[in-house]
């Protein structure tokens, strides 16, 4: 059974990617601080293994991985996906405990649980693995209001270049998908709020399916860098 762990898996497009996987058979980590939460997504399937975790805390990531290694044997795929924006404002109204607080979150989080994940992938046998970062299309281009989440999302790219590089000998993959207006709790707070005038959306199993694409490829195959988002977005006129 191949193995991939989730982190982010309690709501938005972890939950989705979860339950795609779940259905798919794989033995699923669901990686999240709200128990409860993971326990809704992962109800019903033998194949998921619960995982309790702040992905600030290096303790808790390297205690998490290690427990999903040990009941399943090898970690095959991670997706890390956890993630949030934070504040959106101009930069001279953003405090410097949202700055650390998004940074927290979105890049020492990403980078913890890459590094827990690089860990195991190096060492297992048969060596190797893949590692998908949730980048965003902010990590191409920003929106106004954005500066702590878009930084981060620009660092994640650069994660993504380095860890494909030192992953070579290992047999470790590394590749990054940048995701635009997929239908999440988030988005769907945002539609309601403008009726009249909604922001292009797409469903976020499609987001799902694109993950489970990329996770599944053979060992010397890897999407290095994927777009995915609704189609009349106005991504690439926007600026």
């Amino acid at each position: 059974m191949k193995t991939v762990l989730i982190t982010g898996a309690s709501a938005g497009i972890g939950a989705a990617c979860a339950r795609k996987f779940l259905a798919e058979g794989w033995r699923v980590g669901l990686l999240a601080r709200r128990r409860e939460a993971l326990d809704t997504v992962a109800e019903g399937h033998a194949n998921a293994v619960i995982l309790p975790c702040d992905v600030t805390d290096p303790a808790q990531v390297d205690a998490a991985f290690d427990a999903f290694a040990a009941q399943a044997g090898r970690l095959d795929v991670l997706f890390n996906n956890a993630g949030m924006f934070g504040q959106a404002a101009p930069i001279d109204e953003i405090t410097l405990e949202d700055w650390h607080r998004v940074r927290s979150v979105n890049l020492d989080g990403m980078f913890l649980c890459a590094r827990a994940a690089f860990r195991l992938m190096r060492r297992q046998q048969p060596q190797g693995g893949r590692i998908i970062n949730n980048g965003s299309i902010s990590a191409h281009t920003p929106r106004e209001g954005s500066v702590t989440y878009t930084t981060t999302k620009h660092a994640i790219t650069g994660l993504t270049k380095t860890i494909s590089l030192d992953g070579r000998p290992f047999d470790i993959a590394c590749g990054q998908i940048d995701i635009g207006n997929a239908r999440t709790e988030l988005l769907e707070g945002i539609i309601a709020r403008n009726p009249d005038n909604p922001p292009p959306s797409m469903d976020v199993s499609h987001v799902a399916d694109a993950v489970l694409n990329m996770a599944q490829l053979p060992p010397a195959a890897n999407v290095q860098f994927m777009t995915i988002m609704a189609t009349k977005m106005p991504y690439i006129g926007r600026g």
